[in-house]
């Protein structure tokens, strides 16, 4: 099973910043959209972010003027800078693509392991 290759995840005090990285094998293509999940101890997982192969990006609320997406199409990766960190921010993060849609609704074709964030208070 094709998995994207994660990294950045670690333990940070409140108001802090961190960047995740993740990248997508060459040999899938480029998707349409990438972006980031999160899961939380006995939560179920929500989008946080996602971007399209042309740049246009979303954010979920609670991450807005917090969290910045970015993409670099010619690496296959995508990027997920955090700053502004709350304790509530706190999970385990998954980048995920797909060819087809960008909704964060719907299950992606291809996905990550995940790295732990955690923030401290």
């Amino acid at each position: 099973q094709v998995q994207l290759v994660e990294s950045g995840g670690g333990s940070v005090q409140s108001g802090g910043s961190l960047r995740l990285s993740c990248t997508a094998p060459r040999y899938i293509g480029s998707p349409y959209c990438m972006g980031w999940f999160r899961q939380a101890p006995e939560k179920e997982r929500e989008g946080v972010a996602t971007i399209i192969k042309a740049g246009g990006t979303s954010y979920i609320d609670s991450v807005k003027g917090r969290f910045t997406i970015s993409r670099d199409n010619a690496k296959n990766t995508v990027y997920l800078l955090m700053d502004s960190l709350k304790p509530e921010d706190t999970a385990m993060y998954y980048c995920a693509a797909d060819f087809y849609t960008c909704s964060m609704a719907v299950r992606w074709g291809y996905w990550g392991q995940g790295t732990q964030v955690t923030v401290s208070s």
